[in-house]
């Protein structure tokens, strides 16, 4: 796993490549979002792009960044998802949990109709 981290006025984009999965992924992108919540950063989009596999422990991490995020009255907004993982989010239920866009310029927009 190996994550890109840039900013977009006051919104990071974390672009993530590899394996989502139990072990170093989910820990890579764990210390990741805490690092970026703990710098006063909560509004968040993950890229899901380059990630072509995710376990039960890359989902559970998904969900623990978006509580995270949360905490810090901000969100975590996936973007790039893919069949697979939009199959994977609805079977576990999990689609209703997070904000998906289909493109970074939608998922910047949301946050600013948020604000």
């Amino acid at each position: 796993m190996h994550i890109t981290e840039r900013k977009t006025q006051d919104v990071v984009v974390l672009d993530l490549e590899g394996r989502l999965t139990l072990g170093e992924g989910a820990e890579l992108l764990r210390d990741k979002v805490a690092s970026v919540v703990f710098q006063g950063n909560s509004k968040v989009v993950i890229n899901l792009a380059g990630v072509p596999y995710i376990d039960s422990g890359g989902l559970g991490e998904l969900v623990r960044c978006s509580m995270a995020a949360k905490k810090a009255n901000g969100s975590v907004k996936l973007i790039g998802v893919s069949g697979r993982v939009v199959d994977l989010l609805t079977i576990t239920k999990l689609i209703t949990v997070f904000d998906t866009h289909d493109s970074e310029q939608e998922a910047l927009a949301s946050f600013m109709a948020t604000a």
